[in-house]
């Protein structure tokens, strides 16, 4: 029997898990009217200690989310995890958003708002505690979230 090839699936699987946090329309008032372009902001992570954050900008969504994903794949980071959870306690100061982190009991799990959840759970981390306090902003938090992980220390 041949060897058949399949066109579809020509793309390699990616090792990184990609999750869209937030997608926003954006509208500029220019002389010929409004023209729209969408923002997404997307997370990434190998649930091994590895996140990454991008945020993409594009006349369409596709196109945004998948800049979103390059930009993330970009900017990866470490994040020291013992145990399944993190190593000590930070509180971060981010612009608007203050973001508190601690480590949880063995089998607690991830008890943490939205866009914190999302960074940490693509980060690998699977018992956390989070409390987020200030803004309700969900694209600063993320980053505040970010910031605090770069702050742990093994």
């Amino acid at each position: 029997m041949a060897y058949q090839q399949s066109y579809r699936n020509d793309k390699p699987e990616s090792e990184f898990i990609d999750k869209v946090v937030e997608i926003k329309r954006v509208s500029n008032k220019t002389k010929g009217g409004n023209q729209i372009s969408f923002t997404a902001l997307v997370v990434s992570g190998d649930k091994k200690s590895k996140v990454g954050v991008g945020l993409g900008k594009a006349k369409s969504v596709a196109d945004a989310i998948q800049k979103g994903i390059k930009k993330s794949h970009k900017s990866m980071l470490e994040v020291p995890i013992v145990d399944g959870t993190i190593p000590h306690q930070v509180k971060v100061k981010f612009k608007g958003a203050i973001v508190l982190i601690r480590p949880g009991k063995q089998g607690s799990g991830l008890i943490a708002g939205g866009p914190v959840r999302s960074v940490v759970e693509v980060a690998g981390v699977k018992d956390i505690a989070s409390k987020i306090i200030g803004s309700k902003n969900k694209s600063i938090n993320v980053w505040a979230t970010l910031k605090a992980l770069t702050m742990l220390k093994k």
